[in-house]
């Protein structure tokens, strides 16, 4: 296994698939997954053409601040929803 998909799969809410997705798309750490944040990364997921859904994109979140993403506050999740629907209808729109 390599040491950064250890890493990742160390955060909650990312099992294998999950980190093979991220890997896809060239988050490899969680530095990574930071500094491009759970709405770029789910819109990238997307584009890539895997039919990821918004418990993906809750689940990058909760990776991100150590909390299951069902226990995500439901304005933060609403907001995130809210990001990613905007984005991806901007480049629906293109």
């Amino acid at each position: 296994m390599h040491p950064s998909q250890s890493e990742l799969l160390k955060l909650k809410n990312l099992g294998l698939a999950s980190v093979n997705i991220l890997h896809s798309i060239g988050i490899r750490s969680y530095d990574d997954l930071r500094r491009v944040g759970p709405v770029e990364a789910f819109i990238s997921i997307r584009n890539r053409g895997i039919n990821a859904s918004r418990v993906m994109l809750y689940a990058l979140q909760g990776a991100l601040l150590d909390v299951h993403w069902n226990d995500l506050d439901p304005d933060l999740k609403q907001r995130l929803a809210n990001e990613a629907d905007r984005l991806l209808s901007a480049q629906n729109s293109d």
